[in-house]
Parts: structure tokens; sequence; C-alpha cells
């Protein structure tokens, strides 16, 4: 009679696996890794020598402020969340020149001034995405909410997150302030029944804006999207009139121009009377020229 032996040696090692069963392994297990988590950005990048150097500064007085290295990187973080909603006011003041300055007769009728509506929302939310698309503080900002999010220190974090939220909050007030001025000279005012302020309103355009902008990352395809439209100025057409001012609208501009249009609506208690229309071109004209 034969007895079988327990495997030895060799014969106990797991079975090899394949080239493809171990791509599949790692995947799966660092998913679930990432899972329990999250996937974290690091500034390991960031040389903390270079960065002497680029400050030209004493490495003791630098290692006398901070002993370790990860202590000025804590500092650094905070200083980039003060810092971090990317803007671009100068450009978008220039556009808003040019297109006043494109057409004279833009307060003339309730028609043209929806129509300059229209184009200022049209113009501008493209200009937005286009400019933030390829800025490096739009990186620079989507990195650093994702850092946040990662930051093992609680503490650390904690002040990351009121640091970022105060600069959001601060960017949503110069927003809001921007369009309520700029509205109400157009003789728009807030939807008594929206419910909304111009606070809301901004909250929700810079969100729109940059869920757009983190989609067209792996969809640039979105960038180039064109819808034929017109927005504010289709409720002022005669009876019978033709829409002969459709123009090209991209999806930034009709996602603003549809959350413009459900706070937004004409003052029905203006006059635009001669008077008015030489006041608001008066200080329309002193508020790009002080804001330059």
């Amino acid at each position: 009679m034969t007895y079988s032996q327990p495997p030895t040696g060799l014969a106990r090692r797991r079975r090899r696996l394949s080239d493809q069963e171990t791509e599949e392994r790692m995947l799966a297990a660092a998913v679930r890794m990432i899972g329990g988590t999250g996937l974290t950005v690091s500034l390991e990048h960031i040389s903390f020598e270079e960065v002497i150097r680029e400050a030209d500064v004493a490495r003791s007085t630098v290692y006398r402020r901070w002993p370790h290295k990860d202590l000025f990187f804590s500092d650094l973080v905070k200083e980039l969340a003060r810092n971090s909603v990317p803007t671009i006011l100068a450009q978008e003041l220039a556009l808003i020149r040019q297109i006043i300055a494109d057409r004279p007769d833009w307060f003339d009728t309730a028609e043209n001034r929806a129509g300059l509506v229209d184009e200022l929302i049209r113009q501008l939310a493209l200009l937005d995405f286009q400019v933030l698309s390829a800025s490096v503080g739009w990186r620079t900002y989507v990195a650093l909410h994702a850092t946040f999010m990662s930051l093992p220190d609680e503490d650390l974090r904690g002040q990351v997150g009121q640091a970022l939220a105060e600069a959001e909050r601060d960017h949503a007030a110069r927003v809001a302030f921007a369009w309520e001025r700029l509205t109400s000279l157009l003789g728009y005012r807030l939807r008594p029944q929206a419910g909304g302020t111009f606070n809301d309103l901004a909250m929700l355009l810079d969100a729109t804006m940059r869920g757009l902008i983190l989609m067209a990352l792996p969809m640039p395809e979105l960038a180039s999207e064109r819808r034929v439209s017109r927005m504010f100025s289709s409720g002022h057409l005669a009876s019978g009139q033709q829409d002969a001012d459709l123009a090209d609208w991209s999806l930034p501009a009709l996602a603003f121009a549809g959350i413009a249009a459900a706070f937004l609506e004409p003052d029905p208690d203006l006059v635009w009377d001669s008077e008015r229309l030489a006041r608001v071109k008066q200080e329309l004209a002193l508020l790009l020229a002080l804001e330059e």
C-alpha cells in the first residue's frame, strides 16, 4: 500500500499568478485602499531647499522659524487656501467695455437692453470658462481642495477648511456685488418669487462654472459645444418678429443664462426716460473706469 505525502518545498508554494492576474489583483487592492482613505494630493514635488534658494533667505533663519519642513508645508497649504479662488476681473472688465462700445444703442429700447444682458452673459461666461480652464491658478485650486480633504492632521484640516470657506465667501460676495450693481444699471432686479439673493446667484454661478471646467478636463469637446439661442431678449420680441439676433451660445453661457433668468427680471417700476438713460450711461462709464 502506498501513502500520498503532503506537499513539501516548492510544492507548498502558492501557484504563480499570471501577469494578467497580478495586474487585476494589484489594481483591485489599490482601489480598495483608496476607497477607505480617499485619493490624496501632496506637495512632495516642492523642495524645501529650493524654496529657500528661491526666497533668497538664510537657511538658519528658515529652520529657526520652521524646525521641520512639515511645519512649513502646513503653513503653505493654509496660505494657498487663503488665496485659493482664481479671479479674472481685468479681462472681464475689458470685455464689458468692448461689448458696450460696439453698440451705442444698447440702452435705447427694452429689447436692446435685454439683448445687452444676453450678450454680456454669452461672452463673459465663455471668457471665464476659457481663462480658468487654461490657468495654473485653477489647477492649484482643484488640487488644494483635494489636498484639504486628505490632510491627516485634524487641526490642520480644520484650519485649511476654514481658510477655504472664507476665501469662497469673499469671492462670492464680490461676484454678488458685481452682479447686483451691473444688473441694477441695466434695469433688472431679483424676482420676488425666486426667494434668492445675489449671493445665492453668485454661489450657483461659481459652482456651475467649476463643475463644467472639471467635466471638460476629460471631455475637452465641451469647450467647443455651441447652441444657437437667445435668452433674456426672447421675451421682448414682438408677435411675429424674427429671431434676427440669434447667436452661438457655449454650454457655460447657457448655464449662466438659465441660472440668471431664474433669479432676475426687468424692474417694472423703472421708467427709462432720457434722464435715466443719461445717468445709467454715466454711472456705467465711471464704474468701468474706476475698476481698472
